[in-house]
Order: C-alpha cells, then sequence, then structure tokens
C-alpha cells in the first residue's frame, strides 16, 4: 500500500491493535509511535505520511497540541483525532484546529476504515486542485490552453513546457507516443495555445483516408469535378485555412499521399480538383503517430524528407505506466460523471493499489473505460477489487493478461507479439484491415511485420 499511516497514543496495546485493523483494510506502511515528542520530531524531519491517527491524551503533549504542530510542518497530512472522551465542544475544537475527523474508543474496524478513506480521498482531491495550480499550470504562461491535461508527472510536464514553446511558431510538430497516451488532446492543447487559437483546429484520421478520397477530403473540389460531385466543397486545408491541421496516425499514409502531403508542406499550396489554379494554404500541421516512423523509412515505406518536414518539432507522450503517480488524478477525474448524477463515488485504497500495479498497455484510454465500467457495477459508495476486471482481482496483479497462444513461460518480446499478431490474424480470416484496425496500428506496420513473418 502506497499511502504512509502512523499512529501516535501512549498505550502500547492500543497501537498494536490499530496496526492489525489498518493492516487487514489494506493499509501496508503504517508506523507507531508512542512518544508525542517523537512522532512530532519525525515530521519535522521530512518523514511523508499521509495520515496520522493521534490520541488526545498523551503524557508530555496532548494530541491537540500536537495536530497543531503537526499541521504546521506537514500541512497535508489528514489528521484524525482519537479519545476515551465524546464531548461536542471537544470534538469541535480539534476540527477548528485542522483535524479531519474525531473518533471515540472503542474504535471499530469499519468506523476506522471509513473516516481514513474519505480524509485520504480528500486530500487526493486536494492534491488534484493543488497540482492544476503549481506544478502543472503556474509554470506555464498560458496554463488555461493545457487545462484539460491532468498530471503531476515531471516528466509530463516538461512536454507540456517545451509544447507550449513551440506552439507560439509555425513550426510542424510531430507526437508520438503509444495508443491512449493523449496525442490529439496534446493537439489541441498547442492549437489553443497558438496564436491561431481563434481559428479552426480539424483533427483528420490518416488511416481512414483512402486514396480515392484523398484528393477530395483535402484539397476539396468544384461542382461537377467528377462523377457525383453536384456542389463545391472545400477541403481540409481549405476549411482549417489559418487553423491547425492534425494528422492522427501519420505512419497509415501510403507512399503515394505521402508525395502529395508533402508538396503542401513545401509550397505551401493546393489545387482543389476541378480548378487549374493553386490557392494559398496558411496552416499550422501537428502530426502523430504510435509507430516507428524511422523503422518505416528504413523500410521504404515511408519518406524520409516528409518526416523531416513534419519533425520541426518532436514531442514525445510518456505511457501511463511510467507515469502511474497520475492514476489517482485520472481515476478521480473519471470518476466525475457518476458524481454529476448524485453518487458520490471513491476507490477503496485496495482497488487503487491495484490499479497503480497495472501497466496499462491501452493507456488513459484503457484506465478511463476500467474507471467507467467499476462505476457502473458499484452499488456502495467505494469501487472496491470486485468491481475491477478479472486481472486485478487475483493475489497478484497481472501487468496484462496474455493473448491466445502465448505460454505462461517467459519469451521475449518480439516472439510475443509475432505470435499475438499471427492470432489475431487468423482469428479475423486472414483480414488485414480488420486486424490492423484490432492490433492498433496502421496497415502498413501490419503488411511490413507479416512479410517480416514470412506470410504473403
Amino acid at each position: 500500500m502506497l499511502k504512509q499511516i502512523i499512529v501516535i497514543d501512549d498505550e502500547k496495546d492500543f497501537l498494536e491493535t490499530m496496526k492489525r485493523g489498518l493492516v487487514l483494510s489494506g493499509y501496508r506502511k503504517v508506523a507507531l509511535e508512542n512518544d508525542p515528542s517523537q512522532a512530532l520530531q519525525r515530521f519535522e524531519n521530512g518523514e511523508n505520511f499521509d495520515a496520522a491517527l493521534i490520541d488526545i491524551t498523551m503524557p508530555g503533549m496532548d494530541g491537540i497540541t500536537l495536530l497543531g504542530k503537526i499541521k504546521s510542518a506537514s500541512p497535508h497530512t489528514e489528521c484524525i483525532m482519537v479519545t476515551a472522551l465524546n464531548e461536542a465542544s471537544m470534538a469541535m475544537d480539534c476540527i477548528r484546529k485542522g483535524a479531519y475527523d474525531y473518533l471515540v474508543k472503542p474504535i471499530s474496524r469499519n468506523d476506522l476504515f471509513v473516516s481514513l478513506s474519505r480524509a485520504l480521498e480528500r486530500q487526493s482531491m486536494l492534491e488534484i486542485l493543488d497540482i492544476r495550480k503549481s506544478q502543472s499550470l503556474s509554470d506555464l504562461d498560458n496554463p488555461a490552453a493545457f487545462s484539460g491535461i491532468i498530471t503531476q508527472s515531471a516528466s509530463l510536464i516538461r512536454v507540456l513546457r517545451e509544447a507550449e514553446l513551440h506552439a507560439k511558431s509555425d513550426v510542424p510538430i510531430l507526437i508520438t507516443g503509444d495508443s491512449g497516451t493523449g496525442k490529439e488532446l496534446l493537439a489541441r492543447a498547442i492549437h489553443n495555445a497558438s496564436p491561431r487559437h481563434d481559428s479552426p483546429f480539424s483533427a483528420i484520421n490518416m488511416a481512414a483516408i483512402s486514396a480515392p478520397l484523398f484528393d477530395a477530403e483535402f484539397f476539396g473540389h468544384t461542382k461537377g469535378a467528377f462523377t457525383g460531385a453536384q456542389a463545391s466543397r472545400e477541403g481540409y486545408l481549405c476549411s482549417t485555412n489559418r487553423g491547425s491541421l492534425f494528422l492522427d496516425e501519420i505512419g497509415s499514409l501510403s507512399l503515394e499521399l505521402q508525395g502529395k502531403l508533402l508538396r503542401v508542406l513545401q509550397e505551401g499550396e493546393h489545387i482543389p480538383l476541378g480548378k487549374d489554379s493553386p490557392v494559398k494554404t496558411d496552416l499550422r500541421f501537428i502530426a502523430a503517430t504510435n509507430e516507428d516512423i524511422e523503422s518505416q523509412i528504413l523500410d521504404h515505406t515511408f519518406r524520409s524528407d516528409l518526416y523531416y518536414r513534419l519533425k520541426g518539432a518532436w514531442l514525445h507522450l510518456p505511457p501511463l505506466r511510467q507515469r502511474k503517480e497520475d492514476i489517482p488524478l485520472l481515476a478521480g477525474y473519471f470518476l466525475k460523471p457518476a458524481k454529476n448524477i448524485g453518487r458520490d463515488l471513491s476507490f477503496h485504497p485496495e482497488a487503487m493499489a491495484r490499479l497503480k500495479e497495472y501497466d496499462f498497455p491501452g493507456n488513459i484510454r484503457e484506465l478511463k473505460s476500467i474507471v467507467l465500467s467499476a462505476a457502473n457495477l458499484c452499488r456502495e459508495k467505494e469501487i472496491s477489487t470486485k468491481h475491477l476486471p478479472a486481472q486485478f482481482r487475483k493475489n497478484t496483479p497481472r501487468a496484462c493478461v496474455p493473448p491466445p497462444g502465448v505460454s505462461e513461460t517467459p519469451e521475449t518480446l518480439k516472439s510475443v507479439e509475432k505470435k499475438y499478431i499471427l492470432s489475431i490474424y487468423e482469428m479475423t480470416g486472414k483480414n488485414k484491415s480488420r486486424s490492423a484496425a484490432l492490433l492498433d496500428i496502421g496497415l502498413n506496420t501490419l503488411r511490413r511485420k507479416l512479410h517480416a513473418y514470412g506470410v504473403n
């Protein structure tokens, strides 16, 4: 359990009882102190405790005095006061001095768990507010543009700082990162932080643009330019003029269409179908991919000149497994729709621990699906492990479920990938387009891999 709790009481038997109850409730890092002065010293020395359970009546220093000193040394620590005296005036005095709750001995395990879990949930929500005001926002010149990105990850915040600097220019930007890491969200934030923010932002899935439709979709056409063209239509290059054009899954574009796109980038103009003269294009291009473009260049499936033209600036989004400190923030954010309809949901500490141990191959998109599913299944006030998918309910959480045909015996990543891709390929009846969609990779990438496996 990542949350750290300290119990401060002069009765050693009570300390051991409390520790057993906390461990049974899922908290693993529990410190015990029977001397209030020693406990305070730990806080003043910089030890980080998320919550403190403090007895009020202790020799040397009473709990209310200790409470004030702890809140001064460690404001983020949630303090729960414990006493044998059920006095309303004392309870109010504790709350006024910063305590979250006031529990009367003997304390039931359920009362302890409810109070502690709510205190820690409150702490998490305050952390989100503090982080979004301090780390994610105050370090940026235009924090509002990036307000949709929730993070406390130092690595991602560095990316946001770089993105804001690049946003001030018109240089093309290439965003890389695993599927589900939020590449379009970052592209929109760059647009919002740029001088073009009052002009259109258009997002295009390049994997969905077929060769016959490319010219009409991008360049537009006049009435009668081809059979079925019953009216003139602006293409993306015109409709997004003076704005930002986001080209998602750029690695899926065929070589023929790459050449057409390169000309637009180089010349700053295009010719709509049915016209003879070129039209000037004033656009900011932002491209994104989850593929290894440099490998595609070596395989002659992607043009190096287009790659370096698009890569005027390069931003890489870290996967969720490398920024696990963001999991509680994002999970809490995704629970907001449930709270908006009157269900005040939170996560049981053990459920949150299981989420933080998971590697999320589908990244933020997968986390959102898991949280929303759990919220639908939960009829209590807390989401527990029973509401999570099966792999989270095992004694030892798994990073991911083995794909079909893969044994439990450790294998190389390349071997596992090959088996998985071939199993999907067979499952779809050797339909390359459907297989690529299920695998969430570009069609060209799938073809290249199948060729490497000796599959024609």
